[in-house]
């Protein structure tokens, strides 16, 4: 996980699972992304995050942390919001 520490590289190839090929409401998708936040804080806070990651295997608390900011910021980045 922590090999993209510097960022996921850019260009890398999306999943094709992952590719949205519809049109998306922004205000629905940041309300959305909102509530998820919401949430993972408050598993953060009861302690009740998984103890694995399917493709990263056992992970801490910070583990966790580190993955979601990784993650939220290299989509922000992506589409420049």
């Amino acid at each position: 996980m922590y090999v993209f520490n510097n960022g996921i590289p850019r260009n890398m190839p999306t999943f094709q699972k992952l590719i949205v090929n519809f049109e998306c409401d922004f205000d629905e998708s940041k309300t959305n992304l909102l509530k998820t936040l919401e949430e993972f804080r408050e598993a953060c806070e009861s302690r009740k995050l998984p103890d694995s990651h399917r493709l990263f295997g056992n992970m801490t608390e910070k583990d966790w942390e580190f993955l979601e900011y990784k993650h939220l910021d290299h989509h922000l980045k992506q589409f420049n919001v």
